[in-house]
């Protein structure tokens, strides 16, 4: 039972983590980790930005259409296959993922801990 209450505090943690985030930045985590994710891969697919975020491709498409509304991402066709999507960082993207990594994130005292930041 104290492992399933230490679990109880980490989404506690993460949640509020998210709040401020969200507060913060004008975007929501999964979001933030879309946006990280393209910086590292590059343009990807909703099935590989599913697998990157560990989404089903349901909520990835919803997280994907929120950032593509906020001017984030930008989506192309495929080369080959013009019925593939892809998706890649816009300039605005770009920028905030920057803002993002040069502050200093609100993390809780057990988020530093779990993550080993002192």
């Amino acid at each position: 039972m104290e492992t399933l209450c230490k679990i109880r505090d980490i989404y506690r943690a993460i949640a509020e983590f998210e709040t401020v985030f969200q507060q913060q930045y004008g975007i929501c985590l999964n979001e933030g980790m879309l946006i990280c994710s393209l910086q590292k891969s590059g343009k990807c697919s909703s099935g590989e930005i599913a697998s990157l975020l560990g989404l089903t491709c349901s909520n990835a498409s919803k997280v994907i259409c929120l950032a593509e509304k906020k001017n984030l991402i930008i989506r192309t066709l495929g080369n080959n296959d013009k019925r593939q999507m892809y998706f890649a960082l816009t300039e605005k993207g770009t920028k905030l993922l920057a803002t993002i990594q040069n502050a200093e994130l609100p993390l809780s005292e057990s988020l530093k801990t779990l993550l080993n930041i002192k």
